[in-house]
Order: structure tokens, then C-alpha cells, then sequence
């Protein structure tokens, strides 16, 4: 792949379609690899959270996924040649698995909105088989027996994508913590990705982001979630745009 350095991580440099072709030979190869999709959030949080740090360098593939990382790479004259956003790619992800008989498993939201965005995949994508669906409990990361029935859980369904909707870097460290035990061979943490294809939660216009504006529309669906986030974001990321 044609990764780069960009900032305080390394990012695989491609386009959608080179993205889906690495992932799909990344299941072929049956081995346990997993993908993050850094936005601004996770470059923040990477400068100060070590594990999430070693989950990035140790990722099988690096996807930018959110314009402003596009505008920095070009401000320190790296340019990132495309977005490629877990929300975009999860749907062309669903295409190629029915197309492959790949099986797919989603843990995370609840079990209400996973249920409504396995009717929706299942009406978009004809022929996608859904391995299975699990809403662990709040705080089940620090309940060893849940974590315990969780793999098994995944593991008897035998998927080949394991899709989790945690939020970060919950999702994340969950993939990499236990990827030796879950035996699948693609994992990806796809953040609210499941929230907007159910219609639990509204996902801005295609305007909108391909402009770099998604996080504006974002931020006035949910003020007080994503406010002060955004806002420690935008402050945060200067000294690191500056260190590197």
C-alpha cells in the first residue's frame, strides 16, 4: 500500500476502489487484520492516548476519513489524493461481501437501530448475509465474563467482516485487545456509521461533507454531545500540525 506519513500517524494514500481491493485480499489471506479510519478526533487523541497510538501503527490499513485531514496534507504538502470515510465505505463494503458470500457481524448501538439497519442492508444489498447482531451492556469492557461471551458469541456465527459500531476508541481497542481471539479476518470500527443507516440518526448531505462541512451539520443534530469535542478538536490540533 501507499502509505505515508502524516502526521502522528501513517495513512494508506489510496482511493475508495484501491481501499476495497486491499480489504477484500486482506480477507482472502483468512488471517485476523483490522482497518481505522482516523478523522481529526482520533489524530487528537492518538498524541495522547499511547494504546490508541499502538492500535494506528499496528493497523493492517489506514484510511483518512474526513476532509480536514485532506486540507492539512495539503498545507504540509503531502497531499491525501481521497477521502475515504467509514461511512462511505461500509455500504460499498456490504456490496462486495454479498457479491463474495462474505459474512458479515455487527456489534454495537442497540438492538433496536441494529435491527432496523440489518432490514435496510438486507433491502440495499441483495443477497448480503448477516452473520449475526449483538448490543453488549454499558460497561461490558470491564466485565471479563461479557467480553468472554461476546467472542464466543461472534466466533460460533463465523463471520468473515466484523463491523463495530462502539464509538472510538472504544471500537477500536476492543478490535485490537482481543484480535487474536476473535477469529475473523477483517475487523472495522465504522463509528455511527449503523445509527445512519438505520435512520436513528440523520447523516449530513453529500454537499456538505465532499466540502469538509459534515462535523458543521453534525454539530447542530447533536450541540451538546459534540460541542465541546469539536471545539478541544480545533484547539488541539494546532501544536500537533506544528510538532510534526
Amino acid at each position: 500500500m501507499k502509505r505515508i506519513n502524516f502526521l502522528n500517524i501513517m495513512i494508506d494514500n489510496v482511493t475508495m476502489g484501491e481501499a476495497l481491493e486491499y480489504i477484500n485480499f486482506l480477507i482472502s489471506q483468512n488471517k485476523c487484520s483490522y482497518v481505522v479510519t482516523p478523522n481529526l478526533d482520533h489524530i487528537v487523541t492518538v498524541e495522547k492516548d499511547q494504546e490508541f497510538a499502538e492500535i494506528y501503527r499496528n493497523a493492517d490499513l489506514v484510511l483518512a476519513d474526513g476532509q480536514p485531514l485532506l486540507w492539512i496534507s495539503r498545507l504540509k504538502r503531502r497531499p491525501i489524493i481521497e477521502k475515504v470515510s467509514g461511512s462511505d465505505l461500509f455500504p460499498l463494503l456490504c456490496d462486495m461481501a454479498a457479491k463474495f458470500n462474505y459474512r458479515l457481524y455487527i456489534l454495537g448501538s442497540t438492538e433496536e437501530v441494529s435491527q432496523k439497519a440489518v432490514k435496510k442492508l438486507k433491502q440495499n444489498h441483495s443477497g448480503l448475509q448477516i452473520a449475526g447482531i449483538y448490543s453488549p451492556p454499558i460497561g461490558f469492557e470491564k466485565d471479563p465474563q461479557e467480553l468472554e461471551r461476546i467472542i464466543d458469541k461472534i466466533n460460533h456465527a463465523k463471520p468473515h467482516i466484523l463491523a463495530v459500531a462502539l464509538g472510538s476508541p472504544k471500537g477500536e481497542k476492543f478490535i485490537y485487545n482481543y484480535l487474536e481471539k476473535l477469529n475473523v479476518p477483517l475487523s472495522i470500527s465504522i463509528g455511527a456509521t449503523i445509527d445512519f443507516i438505520s435512520g436513528n440518526k440523520m447523516r449530513a448531505p453529500k454537499w456538505m461533507s465532499k466540502c469538509g462541512f459534515e462535523w458543521l451539520f453534525r454539530f447542530f443534530c447533536e450541540p451538546k454531545r459534540l460541542g465541546k469535542r469539536y471545539l478541544r478538536d480545533a484547539i488541539d490540533i494546532i501544536p500537533i500540525i506544528q510538532k510534526y
